[in-house]
Formats: C-alpha cells, structure tokens, sequence
C-alpha cells in the first residue's frame, strides 16, 4: 500500500518523497487538502503524512473528514505549531502522532514504523502490553520480566503503558502531564518526575537496571528503551 505525503512545500515534499522511496515505501505527494481527500477516500494507505498549514484547508479540517469519511490509516501531522494546545488539536481531530518542524526525516520514518508496528497488533488483547522486555497486565497492575516481576500502582501502570506505547519516542513532560494529570487540582508539572523516579525504581525490582530502560532525553522528555 501506499504512504500519501500531503504537503505544499515543495523542497519538504521532495525530500519526503525521496525519503520513503528509498526505503522501499510507495508514495502519493499532493499539495493541498483538497487532492488529499481525493487521494485517500476510500482508498487503504500504509500512512498519510499531513501537513497542518495548507493553503486550501487546514490539515485539522482534513484530518477529520478523512476519519468521517473512514479512514483508518496513521496520520501524523507535521508542523511548526509547537505548544501543547497544538498538538493536542491535532490528536484530538483523529490524528495518531504529531512532529513538529523542523525535524530528521529518520525521527519521521521511526514514527511510521512505531504506527505500522501498532495497527498490526491491532487484535491483540488491549489490557496486556508486551514491548520487550517488559510483559504488563493493565487488571493485575503486574509488570514482568524474565528476571522477575513488580506491583504497580494504578498512576504507575498508567504511566508505563503510555511510555510502551510509544516506544522509542521521547514524550515530554507538559504531554504526559496533560494525559495523566490534566484535570486533577493541585496537581504539578513536577508530579510526572516523581511518578518517573518511583517507576525507575518497581523496574529495578522487576529486572537488573530495570530503571534505565526509561531514559531522559534532555530539552525533550521521557522515552522508554525496548530491550
């Protein structure tokens, strides 16, 4: 199946194009969100990279009416709308990821293959994560390892399982704050490192330097290590 790259500036379209052709993807470059409806209704696409500021339409518009018209297919939007609000619009409108401009096109590949990775694990059972070398049941709250294995608590395994669901992908913390902690008063920015160091430390009880596999990436956030 194809990959379709919606996108009207045409030095980042060529390189994209470029880009995946290289690794063997097939690829559909349209210019505005118009052609990008056209191009993906009813149509499977391996993955559709969405530009936000197009000059017919804004990609959340299109974004939407692609998941109304039933698309399924990732979406990652590209932009150079940085702040939480953005990005959020964007995840909120039906997309599956967001990288903002400007960024490393092998950042962009790891992201579709993160999603690939996804939907072909689409069947399996959703109350149970395994992203070796860690094997989480969501109902037990039991993280395990062939070394061993720990008890989280409910904040804990909410906290693991969105970092095994994006493995490989830094999340900052203004992102996991808002998906964990937005809306609960009194709350902090801060929380998210104390809820980092006390998972660190259940990993390190489940395997040797368990607590290395979620990593700080700096200026950027948290990001879990598969092993």
């Amino acid at each position: 199946m194809t990959i379709l790259i919606v996108e009207d500036d045409a030095d980042i379209g060529s390189v994209l194009r470029r880009g995946f052709a290289a690794e063997s993807y097939e690829v559909e470059l349209v210019d505005d969100g118009g052609k990008a409806l056209i191009a993906a209704t009813g149509k499977p696409l391996r993955a559709i990279i969405l530009d936000v500021m197009l000059p017919d339409r804004s990609g959340i518009d299109v974004c939407r009416a692609l998941r109304a018209a039933g698309q399924t297919a990732p979406i990652i939007m590209l932009s150079a709308k940085s702040s939480v609000e953005d990005r959020t619009e964007g995840l909120l409108a039906g997309a599956d990821d967001y990288l903002v401009k400007p960024f490393n096109f092998e950042e962009l590949l790891a992201r579709v293959r993160v999603q690939e990775l996804r939907r072909e694990n689409d069947g399996a059972d959703l109350r149970h994560l395994v992203v070796p070398p860690l094997d989480l049941d969501l109902d037990t709250r039991t993280v395990t390892t062939k070394e061993g294995q720990a008890r989280l608590t409910e904040r804990e395994v909410d906290l693991l399982s969105l970092l095994m669901r994006h493995p490989g992908e830094p999340l900052s913390r203004a992102d996991v704050f808002a998906a964990l902690w937005a809306g609960h008063g009194g709350a902090s920015l801060n929380v998210v490192d104390v809820y980092i160091g006390y998972l660190r430390h259940k990993l390190g009880e489940a395997m040797p330097d368990g607590g290395r596999l979620i990593v700080t990436v700096r200026g950027r956030g948290f990001m879990f290590t598969p092993g």
